[in-house]
């Protein structure tokens, strides 16, 4: 009988353990969702608030606050105002189509300049005075060590000597080195967690080195590539300084007219808050539709 008690009481921590290791995990998962989720819930209800509710700080829809469409119609958004016309809808449209070319054209040519480097240092041996493929690697990555302000006079002199100032393909290309390093590195990993025997016998197949590139490593790299775009998408998106330094008017971007919602008394709270979630959105529909990609992009490495 006390064997069986014995056996029991073990039982019985056992399960105590379990479920207190499982609430422990689900409260921290919990609690750190709700703080990364919270600026978000903050901007889209400032939106639909009053300055006097902004100021107060109330936090719950029509609990401490009537939602109104202020922030909205400030931009021409609101339902009342989406038949007429107006200019600053017009202008938040376009900045709208310059952020969206600019981060995903920059985002997709650093995905093929990377994946290409990147698969260069994972398959051959290079040699470039004292540095070997991890040196380059590392030199990739320390580009992104720099501070942005320290190359900001030397890319506007040279924007304006090769007249790229205030043009999208001069963001196109900025961007494009900027996000290139972390491209590279993430793909890196990813062809090296494919074995080589596979692009071997692809050769003996009768294939070509570029042959066996396309149809046999890029179809299983490809959940790190679209991992890779969506954060160089993310990184294009929100990028500010030089978007502020290179762009006057044609090609501004939306966190530029972000940061411009301030007037004479003051910020204007709602307008920056409705500005601000029209430009989150498409970046969450993104995620949304490309999840199970970023979610195998991640694991890969981890698995490798």
């Amino acid at each position: 009988m006390s064997a069986i008690f014995k056996d029991h009481d073990a039982d019985r921590k056992v399960r105590v353990k379990w479920w207190s290791s499982r609430v422990a995990i689900y409260a921290a998962l919990i609690t750190w969702a709700i703080i990364c989720l919270f600026p978000i819930y903050w901007t889209l209800t400032t939106s639909f608030k009053l300055a006097p509710d902004v100021m107060r700080g109330n936090m719950i829809p029509w609990w401490d606050y009537t939602p109104r469409w202020k922030g909205w119609e400030s931009l021409g958004l609101s339902p009342r105002l989406i038949g007429e016309v107006s200019t600053v809808r017009e202008e938040f449209l376009k900045r709208f189509y310059n952020s969206a070319i600019v981060a995903v054209s920059a985002s997709m040519l650093a995905v093929i300049l990377g994946s290409l480097a990147a698969y260069g240092l994972s398959r051959f041996n290079y040699r470039f005075g004292f540095m070997r493929n991890s040196d380059i690697s590392f030199f990739f990555l320390s580009q992104m060590i720099l501070p942005p302000v320290v190359l900001a006079l030397p890319f506007l002199v040279l924007y304006k000597s090769l007249d790229l100032l205030d043009s999208r393909i001069g963001l196109i290309l900025l961007y494009t080195l900027m996000v290139l390093p972390i491209v590279i590195w993430i793909m890196r990993d990813q062809f090296q967690g494919i074995p080589v025997e596979l692009e071997e016998a692809a050769l003996v197949d009768g294939l070509g080195i570029w042959g066996a590139f396309v149809q046999i490593v890029l179809p299983i790299a490809l959940p790190g590539m679209v991992a890779a775009f969506i954060l160089s998408l993310v990184l294009c998106w929100n990028e500010y300084f030089f978007a502020a330094l290179l762009t006057s008017t044609d090609a501004k971007t939306l966190p530029v007219m972000v940061a411009s919602q301030t007037g004479s008394q003051g910020i204007n709270w709602w307008s920056m808050a409705a500005l601000s979630s029209a430009a989150i959105m498409p970046l969450v529909v993104v995620a949304i539709f490309l999840e199970k990609y970023i979610i195998k992009g991640m694991a890969a490495g981890a698995v490798k």
